[in-house]
């Protein structure tokens, strides 16, 4: 790039529509410009909790626009996102991501807890009772559930984000046992000197 002589890679954030609007060959010809990674949000796997986010796309066109990433090569990094069912629909919205992380089966993967944004649809239901957070160890629970259920090639999941209330770094699948042991400890001894305390957690 004359604009840019030193850059080196680059790398995007970008929703599903987007990327579903671009073929494979296209897709293709911008890595061959230089896009490295592309960063996705994919949130949640449960086709009712896509609807409610308002995600814009289905399960499949999720998991197509993510074949098409890797199909062009591009390294693919996804985000989903601990606390999106409420205690209502905790087990349900753990279990389906990990199955689309599954579907998707991306390079990198990190999970951020739900925080809420004022004057939001989500917030106005918090306020009112009708959403239903689950506690602390419930957010590491879902944590624990999505790294069990979730099927990789080779990935690097992280939940180290600061929203979140524990912290893991795992090559999964070669790291995935000792993981889910030091999750699991952490669940049954409900010891909160081994969780990130609320005052150092934000966006």
């Amino acid at each position: 790039n004359i604009n840019l002589p030193n850059i080196e890679r680059i790398g995007t954030y970008a929703n599903a529509k987007s990327i579903l609007r671009k073929s494979v060959d296209e897709l293709k010809k911008l890595k061959a410009l230089g896009l490295k990674i592309i960063y996705l949000g994919v949130e949640t796997g449960n086709v009712e909790l896509l609807k409610k986010i308002n995600k814009g796309v289905t399960y499949e066109q999720m998991v197509e626009a993510a074949r098409r990433v890797k199909e062009a090569g591009i390294t693919l990094s996804v985000t989903v996102i601990l606390g999106l069912g409420g205690v209502e629909k905790s087990v349900e919205h753990a279990r389906d991501t990990a199955k689309i992380l599954t579907d998707i089966d991306p390079d990198y993967a990190g999970a951020l807890t739900l925080m809420f944004v004022p004057e939001t649809e989500l917030y106005d239901d918090y306020l009112a009772g009708r959403f239903v957070l689950p506690d602390k160890f419930g957010f590491i629970r879902e944590l624990y559930l999505m790294i069990a259920e979730s099927n990789f090639t080779n990935c690097y999941f992280t939940s180290n984000h600061a929203s979140n209330y524990l912290s893991v770094k795992a090559y999964l699948p070669r790291e995935k046992e000792k993981t889910l042991k030091m999750i699991g400890s952490v669940i049954k001894e409900e010891d909160e000197s081994r969780i990130r305390p609320e005052y150092l957690r934000g966006l």
